[in-house]
């Protein structure tokens, strides 16, 4: 790879990073706060009290300021697959867009037709058919969640699907296992759990606010108790979905997870890591120790990853130069392995055009035996299968910290809230206001671990990110990215001062 290949590669990834993140500034509010809507709209509708009517309305407000903006966002990101990526577009376009394609036509038709209705129609629809149509504004922005994890989560663990050697293309044989595959299921299931997180930290946070100025006590009181009750399901969900995303990385990725414990070597019954500080001097193949300091709870991380206590985990040089005791190839036999996928290929083309039936069906058949390490071919050094160490570590191990933190803010605001004593603990809902922006950073480090954590896959084994890439100039990358940051900073500010003022103004008595 020319540096200037890497180049294009650096800044296409950058831009797409700067849009997937300022996009997902918007989208676990929208997930989230759509169903505590629905559930306190529920609590009107069942028990005719006004005030649950009017917390409805507000947070119905804060809603649609967020889902606009957030709309935006999500166009640009579909869009850049096609600008930025386009053979990457070329090789998968029928397997990832099916999903988008479903997410476009049912999900987000839903979530948009009765969106109009949610908001309209408080004055001219039953309370109970309103009350429908609030619900299926949050099923509806949920499946849409759906389906783009499930394209995103395909990168991660293509399945359903054969690569077609006259086309060069990969094509689906099963929708079913490729909507429906555990890595799907569980990357779905943990991201919204995080959605559902970051939204009960805002109607809890901005509650606070209201307590603490003394105003809208009766509103507060009763946000802040829907949302702990709903914090506190969602942070026991999130730990449950996060073992079954611990299993299926473990299976399917175990890069990934070396990476985000720091376990260089390998071992049985490894432990997980509590806390620790990386020892940035260490390198793959030396002795040195990997960590500064660490405190280790015994024989978890076998347990998460294996369900068995005693399984060896395997480390990361044992997943780049190999471990014969465990069986685990060096990586590069599988670099050697998919060269000859590559030239089988070429070769199978070759024949085909002379009309050489025997030699095209001999070198279809080593193709198709060592087309899952198809992506190795393009690597030089089997050091460049490793993501970058330190980010993926602190992300993860901030991100679980934290996690615990919300879930303690949750128990604690639920516990005083049911004692009615909330309003005198000012010290605690000053902490419950400032985790609001905590609950994005952790969101945001658990996307850092999910797409940093597969580099330097677009799609594991088969496409490396820098084999992905369009036919564009680095300074056409460049422009655009400033472009894009001036932007969406833009709308993110508008964002962040029209729901500050809404907040300040208060729901309408």
């Amino acid at each position: 790879m020319t540096l200037l290949d890497a180049a294009l590669t650096d800044w296409s990834r950058a831009q797409f990073a700067l849009t997937a993140i300022y996009h997902w500034f918007f989208v676990p509010l929208t997930l989230g706060l759509s169903f505590i809507m629905a559930i306190t709209e529920t609590i009107y509708v069942k028990t005719g009290n006004e005030e649950w009517k009017k917390i409805t309305k507000f947070w119905m407000t804060l809603f649609g300021i967020n889902f606009a903006i957030g709309v935006a966002t999500g166009i640009i990101l579909e869009f850049e697959f096609g600008t930025n990526w386009s053979k990457y577009s070329w090789i998968v376009g029928d397997i990832f867009g099916a999903p988008l394609a479903v997410e476009g036509i049912f999900a987000f038709f839903l979530e948009s037709t009765f969106i109009a209705v949610m908001f309209f129609g408080w004055e001219k629809l039953s309370k109970k058919f309103h009350l429908l149509s609030t619900w299926l504004v949050a099923f509806g922005s949920n499946l849409s969640a759906f389906w783009i994890l499930v394209a995103n989560a395909w990168m991660n663990y293509p399945t359903g699907m054969e690569f077609n050697p006259d086309t060069a293309r990969s094509e689906m044989i099963s929708f079913v296992d490729v909507a429906l595959s555990p890595f799907a299921v569980n990357k779905f299931l943990h991201t919204i759990s995080s959605a559902y997180i970051i939204s009960a930290l805002f109607v809890v946070g901005v509650s606070s606010w209201y307590l603490l100025k003394n105003r809208n006590e009766l509103f507060a009181k009763k946000s802040i108790l829907v949302a702990s009750v709903f914090g506190v399901i969602s942070s026991f969900f999130i730990i449950l979905t996060g073992d079954g995303s611990a299993y299926q990385v473990a299976q399917k990725q175990p890069m990934k997870l070396a990476v985000m414990e720091g376990l260089y070597e390998g071992k049985e019954g490894a432990g997980l890591l509590a806390f620790g500080i990386l020892n940035h001097s260490k390198q793959i193949n030396d002795s040195t120790d990997p960590y500064i300091m660490k405190v280790e709870i015994p024989k978890l991380l076998s347990l998460l990853g294996y369900r068995d206590a005693n399984a060896f985990v395997p480390g990361i040089k044992d997943l780049v130069y190999g471990n014969e005791k465990y069986g685990i190839e060096p990586a590069e036999k599988r670099i050697e392995r998919g060269k000859k996928s590559v030239d089988a290929l070429k070769r199978y083309k070759e024949a085909k055009a002379n009309g050489d039936t025997a030699t095209m069906n001999l070198a279809l058949a080593e193709f198709k035996e060592t087309f899952h390490d198809f992506g190795y071919a393009y690597f030089d050094r089997v050091e460049q299968l490793v993501p970058n160490i330190p980010l993926v570590f602190y992300s993860f191990h901030i991100m679980v910290a934290l996690g615990f933190l919300f879930l303690l803010i949750f128990i604690l605001t639920l516990w005083y809230s049911i004692k009615d004593t909330l309003q005198t603990k000012k010290w605690l809902l000053r902490i419950a206001l400032w985790s609001i922006p905590l609950g994005y950073l952790a969101s945001q480090l658990g996307w850092v671990v999910a797409e940093v954590g597969r580099q330097p896959w677009a799609i594991q084994n088969i496409l490396p990110v820098f084999k992905a890439t369009s036919h564009l100039s680095v300074g056409a990358v460049q422009t655009t990215f400033f472009l894009f940051l001036i932007l969406f900073t833009i709308l993110l500010t508008a964002e962040i001062r029209i729901l500050v003022k809404q907040i300040k103004n208060g729901p309408k008595e």
